[in-house]
């Protein structure tokens, strides 16, 4: 048995502090945000000017948690829930400030972020 053959049968470490879901969340954070900012911008693309201003209405709380509770959270995965939180609703304002400007960007994110998801879908191996 070589040494490399040794380090790879070794157990891995678990972060102190960490839960198996939050562990599991952390490792899909990006897809699960892509995901989300995907059917906001769907949204945001196919509604009425309304679902634009609730979308930057929901957001503004979401990531003000995020930023001065959610960083700080003594719980692993409460950290990456509102990581993901955060993050998707940080992506789904820039679609609405995008579509703003011009509608049809909108949904051309979306696709581009959909591309990106699907990226990391199939290229996941486990």
């Amino acid at each position: 048995m070589g040494a490399n053959e040794s380090l790879q049968s070794r157990p891995s470490t678990v972060e102190h502090g960490t839960t198996r879901f939050g562990r599991w969340l952390r490792a899909r954070r990006i897809r699960i945000t892509l995901w989300i900012a995907v059917l906001e911008g769907i949204i945001v693309a196919l509604a009425h000017d309304l679902s634009r201003w609730t979308v930057i209405a929901i957001a503004v709380p979401v990531l003000a948690l995020y930023l001065f509770w959610g960083r700080n959270a003594h719980s692993h995965t409460a950290r990456q829930v509102f990581w993901i939180a955060g993050a998707s609703q940080a992506l789904a304002v820039v679609v609405v400030i995008l579509a703003f400007i011009l509608s049809w960007l909108a949904l051309l994110l979306a696709g581009i972020f959909a591309a990106i998801a699907l990226l990391f879908l199939f290229s996941d191996r486990g």
